[in-house]
């Protein structure tokens, strides 16, 4: 299973940003997908997640300004970003966990590359 971001760059404060990731490799399922990111010296970081449900789970510094979405058919997720802060700025990580693909069950969560974003006037 592999995941694609798209979508990051420089953006001046107040802007917005969308995120996109899509995921490959013979994947019949995907429970939950969403974003992580890292700033410099800082810990990776739960942004938000969507569950094939529909419900979702958001940081509680980007509700209000961030909305994360998914195309299950499409096995993509999207992230939203408005009203964006010089503190966003960080490598942002598209993240699929509880995957079913090519028969099997995986108990440990994919990753993409990351993408960066910078917020600076």
């Amino acid at each position: 299973v592999q995941l694609q971001a798209y979508g990051g760059g420089l953006v001046q404060p107040g802007g917005y940003l969308i995120l996109s990731c899509a995921a490959s490799g013979n994947i019949f399922m995907i429970n939950v997908m969403g974003w992580y990111r890292q700033a410099i010296g800082k810990q990776r970081e739960l942004v938000a997640l969507r569950f094939t449900d529909g419900s979702t789970n958001y940081a509680d510094f980007v509700k209000g300004r961030f909305t994360v979405s998914r195309d299950i058919a499409k096995n993509t997720v999207y992230l939203q970003m408005n009203g964006l802060k010089p503190e966003d700025t960080a490598v942002y990580y598209c993240n699929a966990d509880q995957v079913q693909a090519g028969g099997i069950v995986y108990d440990t969560a994919f990753w993409g590359k990351g993408t960066q974003v910078t917020v600076s006037s």
